[in-house]
């Protein structure tokens, strides 16, 4: 199966960027440009990218694609060369949303649920992750434990869980307890399995070991990898730990 488009990050801090149109679909165009950094010239400059916003754009995308310009028609996928994503933005971490053009209002839509589900510190996180690049090395000299060590922290409910509220990468890499995966503690309020929240489905699906009360469903523990360890609630336990009670 062939990718619709592969998506690019593109940064255009300086660079030319043509923008045709006029009205609000042109202001929204300028605007998300600006926000990048473009510099928004007329037709006839010199530059790689064009945003087109009229309503017959046919002609202008024709002369813009014979100059080897790629171009993007708004509400036009059929003469798109690329498309503009819904963004979420977590300074350095970007999430695009794309659809092809099909439906900006699904991308929308999209968007809107994951700001609520992504934390506003995730940037903060990424940066700390670059910071302790070095550290990391020197820690775990072996790429394939440094991935496996990284793997495990950023697990649901473990400590640099990005989903979650992660402590620094620093705090993370200094932990005097070899860098334990950390703790998550699920309060159900349903025996349904399926009204598991993503974020509980995901803490049992990356479980280690699965402590929990003695009226948890076992439908509820099957959630969890069939190799992870279940135990009675106040066991001693290691690893990826997720505590499951009735509430």
């Amino acid at each position: 199966m062939t990718l619709h488009s592969l998506p690019l990050f593109v940064r255009l801090n300086g660079r030319a960027v043509i923008l045709l149109g006029e009205g609000e679909p042109a202001a929204a165009k300028r605007r998300l440009l600006e926000r990048a950094g473009a510099v928004l010239v007329g037709e006839e400059a010199d530059a790689a990218l064009a945003v087109v916003a009229l309503d017959e754009p046919e002609a202008a995308v024709a002369r813009l694609r014979a100059r080897g310009v790629l171009v993007n028609a708004v509400d036009r996928p059929d003469l798109c060369d690329f498309t503009l994503p819904a963004i979420v933005d977590r300074d350095p971490v970007i999430v695009a949303i794309g659809t092809g053009g099909v439906s900006a209002g699904l991308a929308a839509a999209l968007r809107q649920r994951l700001e609520a589900l992504i934390p506003a510190t995730l940037g903060e996180l990424a940066q700390s992750l670059f910071a302790i690049r070095a550290g990391l090395r020197q820690r775990f000299p072996d790429m394939g434990d440094r991935r496996r060590a990284l793997g495990r922290a950023m697990a649901a409910g473990g400590p640099l869980d990005p989903l979650g509220g992660a402590i620094s990468a620093e705090a993370w890499l200094a932990a005097p307890d070899g860098l334990a995966p950390g703790r998550v503690r699920i309060v159900l309020r349903s025996a349904d399995p399926d009204e598991l929240t993503l974020r509980e489905a995901r803490a049992l699906a990356n479980a280690d070991c699965v402590l929990h009360a003695g009226d948890v469903p076992v439908a509820v523990l099957d959630r969890a990898r069939a190799d992870a360890v279940r135990l009675p609630l106040g066991s001693d336990a290691h690893g990826l730990v997720v505590e499951v009670v009735m509430a």
